[in-house]
């Protein structure tokens, strides 16, 4: 079947989005606003952007009526009225319903730390707190905020960071600094509310040589 985006309606877009866009890593983002208030939110628009500088993006939507998610203005810079920080925790597949609960839009003065019984702590680098139970954890700093609707409903928002620090539980990284998804678990997206773990893996050679191999 063949679709055209601009006949849609906004939902049945997102639909086709999530729907083969699969699997998709959680960002859980941790930011904290001018006053000093924290916020969690879960991102599935995600993904690593390049090593030099090390940089990692998220894509936080506009809500319904069009206006920015606490997650967007708080990742602005202090002249925009945000802090311009903010963590990225990847969460694996104990703390999944923990991860999910974050999204929920809470009234203004309620926290998603308390909601969802995460625990925050300091960041070594910046003033966004980090989330205790992930197992991988960006510092980041803000360079580069692309909007490609604003102000409009469900408009999109490419929030790039500068990673600063990177955190790691013990276990779970070795000399060589391979950080090993059995310990890490995480967690991915789906379409609708489906998520999926990491569980069957294979190893495959670059380039030409996956094409030799399945020759054998």
């Amino acid at each position: 079947m063949l679709f055209d985006p601009t006949t849609l309606p906004i939902a049945d877009r997102y639909k086709l989005l999530i729907g083969g866009i699969i699997p998709r890593p959680i960002a859980l983002v941790g930011t904290v606003n001018a006053a000093g208030a924290f916020n969690l939110a879960p991102y599935s628009f995600f993904a690593g952007l390049g090593s030099n500088p090390m940089s990692l993006l998220f894509c936080p939507a506009n809500k319904s009526d069009g206006t920015e998610k606490d997650s967007l203005r708080n990742c602005r810079s202090v002249s925009e009225g945000g802090t311009g920080v903010f963590s990225v925790n990847i969460m694996n597949q104990e703390n999944i319903r923990r991860t999910v609960a974050a999204a929920e839009e809470l009234a203004f003065g309620e926290s998603e730390f308390e909601l969802s019984g995460l625990h925050p702590v300091t960041c070594s680098t910046i003033a966004a707190p980090r989330v205790q139970e992930a197992g991988v954890c960006y510092e980041c700093k803000t360079i580069h905020i692309l909007q490609t609707n604003p102000g409009a409903p469900s408009g999109g928002n490419v929030v790039i960071g500068e990673v600063l620090a990177v955190h790691v539980r013990d276990d779970a990284i070795n000399e060589r600094l391979h950080i090993d998804p059995s310990i890490i678990q995480p967690a991915g997206r789906l379409g609708g509310m489906s998520y999926c773990s990491v569980r069957d893996r294979f190893e495959l050679p670059m380039g030409r040589a996956a094409l030799d191999l399945g020759q054998k």
